[in-house]
Parts: structure tokens; C-alpha cells; sequence
């Protein structure tokens, strides 16, 4: 006779492992199904994202900033040292310990909360009920009142670039180089290829990015995308737009990469190559025929504004549904879901998710691109503020980028705000309560904000919406 309880979980990433908790907490009996492994072989919680994604990219991201502002600013502030050199696998085995501790972590609110894990790859049968298969061969079948669904994503490969784990990765051999690679290949300028092509570049590597795409970072507001295009090219970042890669082949210890644009065809030799071009929805044997859960062309799981399937009592969370792809969506629609199952109001505001990306400086944005608004008619007006005017930014000797705050045009009420420059991945969280709060530009306006930090260029940016910035000529 298979267990039988009030929510199965299955998949234990951001998504999923808060679900979980979160209905846990809500009284209702609950399991989590996750196939994960850590380094060391054995079950580990907080899929992708802790182990082999968001996590461990922002320890290396630290550990080569750390590294980057021996070599480059400490001297501003009249810091001197000996010549630096980097520890590379010192550097992974930190970041090791960290996706060791968080994932350890959440085994530990698993107990707490009294979650039954189950270390296994799960398939949905009919009737709400759970196959799992664990890694020794034997299978049980569990069943539920409710099933969530939070299976994340997978990297997408490309035609004629095969992963090889060694020459040739994704995201996750990236995380694991032993040594830094004298000339490092991305294909793709998104999230993933720009954040872990700055932590190999901090370290020493020559690195060039192929992006298919015309324009730089589209779905970043355009004044945004260029003040990052700028800084990145400053730090030594070849980024080459409309790069469209028709193959790459390992060979010799090296990796030929063949690309075509504008100009014609083109190859380049590099010593690692990391394919960063997307992610898709990782549905692969989850779904039975009498699962009843429909999936779309590109294999996302189709649902409602609440994350309900076309199955009964089955809904679906996070990278595998509709939305951004993003941890911290994820978590949100997970909290909703086991709170719908407990009787509960919930709901994620997508318009409202903030995005960042953590190079340096960093890219952080909520709400729509004046282009965006733009297409849909939208009348707006905007003010911008740079980093360099404020105080803080020039004694931190961070002064790149900017702020830039979008409203209507009649009604002042926030549309969307973009930023570049230091910690924009902190302060974006203020806009985003103020556009949840359906706030005006002006209300920004009249806020009092600490001086001297950065968040006064949030302030400045709203005031110069209406033309009133007093730290810069309007």
C-alpha cells in the first residue's frame, strides 16, 4: 500500500523546497520528491539554483571581485600588496562549502517542519499519484490530495556544439574549472554568460562573447543595456553582437569556434567554452499519459494565473510554467500554491518581479522598458540620475551607471524602474514595494533617504521625472 499525503512536492528547488516548507507549516502532511546529488554523490536539496546555480556562480562572483579590487582599487585607497595570485581550486572548494551549508540547511527545515523527502526522480501517474524511482532501482509509489510541480529548467543546447563536460560546459562545468583558462569562449550575452564570463575575466582569462542577437541585453531597458555595454568593454569584455555560432569542435585541448555575422564567417580558438544560451523547461519523464497535465510546444506546463495544471488538485511553480525564470518568482508562486491547497488567498504579481544580473556593476530591474511601453502606447515621462553625482558611489570609487524611473505621463504612477551600478540588486527591492503600492514617481520623490548612500540616486532619478533633481542640471 503506497504512502499516502496531503501534498507532494516534486523537485526541491527554489520553488519546490519552499512549497513544501510552506505547506508544511500550514498543518497539511507533506513529502518532496528531488533527484539532485551533490559533488559527493549523495541527495542534495535546493535544486539549480543552490547547487549549481545562483549560489555557487555569486560565491565565485565575490571571490574574483575580491580578487579584481586588489589588483585594480585598493591602490586608490592608498592599499598596497604584493603581487596577488588566486588559489583557483581554494576558490571552488569555498564555494563548495557554501552550496554545502544551504543545501544542508534545508534538509534541516525539512525535519523541522516535519517534510518527508524522498531522493528520487518522480513521475506523475494518474490519479495524483507519485512513482519514484531511487538511484538503487527500487521504486515506490506515494500518493496525494494535492501534487505541486516544480521541476525547474535544464540548459538548451545548440546544433554542432556538444557538451563535453571538460572543453566544452555549461553553467555548471563552469562553475568547476581547476585553473583559470587563458582564453575563454561564451556563447550567449544573457544572465549567465555575462556573470560567469566577469569572474573568469577578474581572474586573468581573455575572454570573447558571441551573442545571435543584434541587441546587446534586450529585455534591460536600451539606456540601461548601454551604460553596462560601455563598462564591460571598459573591463576588457569582447561581447560581439548578431554572432550567430554554427559550430564548435574540441580538439587538442583547445575548442575551434565557428560564428558568422554581418561581415561574413569567422572562427576563434579558445581554451574553454561555456554555452549560455538559454534555458528550457525540464518536463522530461515527469509526466505519464494519465497524468492529464498538459505541456505547451516548448514543453513548459500550462496553467492558470493561480499555477493550476489541466489536472485536478496538480499545479506547477517556477522555470517549468509561464514567467520569468527566476529563483525568487519561483518561491513566490511556491508560498501561493501551498497556500491555494490550504484554503488560503495567493497569488505572484509577474509585473512585479524584479530582475538582476550580478556583474559588476550590477543590472537590476522591475516593471517595463520605455521601448516596451513605447509598442504598447503608452504616454510616459522619465528621469535618470547617475551614480557619479552621488557621494557615497564616489567615496565607495563605484561611480558607474545610473538610475532611470519610468511613469505615465498623466498619472505619475511608476511604470517601470532600471538601474546599473553598485548593489542596484539591493535597491531595486525599494521600487518594487512602491510599484506594488501602485506609488507615483512623486511619492519616491518626497520620501527622505539617508545620505550619504546609494539609494539617493533612487531619489534623485524620481525627482528629475518632474524636472526637480537638485544634485544635477535638469
Amino acid at each position: 500500500m503506497s504512502d499516502k499525503f496531503d501534498v507532494v512536492v516534486i523537485g526541491a528547488g527554489p520553488g519546490g523546497y519552499v512549497a513544501a516548507i510552506r505547506a508544511a507549516q500550514l498543518g497539511l502532511r507533506t513529502a518532496c520528491v528531488d533527484e539532485m546529488v551533490g559533488k559527493d554523490g549523495k541527495p542534495s536539496l535546493g535544486g539549480a539554483c543552490l547547487n549549481v546555480g545562483c549560489i555557487p556562480s555569486k560565491a565565485l562572483l565575490d571571490s574574483s571581485r575580491q580578487f579584481h579590487n586588489l589588483n585594480h582599487l585598493f591602490a586608490e585607497h592608498g592599499i598596497s600588496a604584493g603581487e596577488a595570485k588566486i588559489d583557483v581550486p581554494v576558490m571552488v572548494g569555498r564555494k563548495d562549502r557554501i552550496v554545502k551549508q544551504l543545501t544542508g540547511g534545508i534538509a534541516q527545515l525539512f525535519k523541522a517542519n516535519k517534510v518527508t523527502p524522498f531522493a528520487g526522480h518522480a513521475r506523475l501517474l494518474g490519479d495524483r499519484k507519485v512513482e519514484v524511482q531511487f538511484q538503487d532501482g527500487a521504486q515506490e509509489v506515494i500518493e496525494a490530495e494535492h501534487v505541486i510541480l516544480a521541476t525547474g529548467s535544464r540548459p538548451i543546447q545548440i546544433p554542432n556544439v556538444e557538451f563535453d563536460g571538460e572543453l566544452i560546459v555549461d553553467n555548471v562545468g563552469a562553475l568547476d574549472f581547476d585553473a583559470v583558462p587563458g582564453r575563454f569562449g561564451v556563447i550567449g550575452a544573457g544572465v549567465i554568460g555575462l556573470e560567469l564570463g566577469s569572474v573568469w575575466k577578474r581572474l586573468g582569462s581573455e575572454v570573447t562573447v558571441l551573442e545571435a542577437l543584434p541587441d546587446f541585453l534586450g529585455a534591460a531597458d536600451a539606456d540601461i543595456a548601454r551604460v553596462a555595454q560601455r563598462e564591460f568593454k571598459k573591463q576588457g569584455l569582447d561581447i560581439r553582437m548578431g554572432a550567430k555560432v554554427t559550430s564548435a569542435t574540441a580538439q587538442d585541448g583547445t575548442v575551434a569556434v565557428r560564428y558568422s555575422d554581418a561581415k561574413g564567417d569567422h572562427e576563434i580558438t579558445v581554451d574553454k567554452l561555456l554555452v549560455a544560451v538559454g534555458r528550457r523547461a525540464y518536463t522530461g519523464g515527469l509526466l505519464s499519459d494519465e497524468a492529464g497535465v498538459k505541456v505547451t510546444e516548448r514543453g513548459m506546463i500550462e496553467v492558470d494565473e493561480h499555477c493550476r495544471t489541466s489536472a485536478q488538485n496538480v499545479y506547477a511553480v517556477g522555470d517549468c510554467v509561464r514567467g520569468p525564470m527566476l529563483a525568487h518568482k519561483a518561491s513566490e508562486e511556491g508560498i501561493a500554491v501551498a497556500e491555494i491547497v490550504a484554503g488560503k488567498p495567493g497569488h505572484v504579481n509577474l509585473d512585479t518581479v524584479p530582475w538582476v544580473i550580478y556583474t559588476e556593476p550590477e543590472i537590476a530591474w522591475v516593471g517595463k522598458t520605455q521601448k516596451q511601453l513605447k509598442d504598447e502606447g503608452v504616454p510616459v515621462k522619465t528621469g535618470s540620475f547617475p551614480f557619479a553625482a552621488t557621494a557615497r558611489a564616489l567615496a565607495m570609487a563605484e561611480p558607474a551607471g545610473q538610475v532611470k524611473i519610468i511613469a505615465h505621463a498623466e498619472t505619475d504612477r511608476i511604470l517601470g524602474v532600471h538601474m546599473v551600478g553598485a548593489n542596484v540588486s539591493e535597491l531595486i527591492a525599494e521600487c518594487v514595494v512602491a510599484m506594488e503600492f501602485h506609488a507615483s514617481s512623486e511619492d519616491l520623490a518626497r520620501i527622505c533617504h539617508a545620505h550619504p548612500t546609494l539609494s539617493e540616486a533612487v531619489h534623485e532619478a524620481a525627482l528629475s521625472v518632474d524636472k526637480r533633481a537638485i544634485h544635477r542640471a535638469n
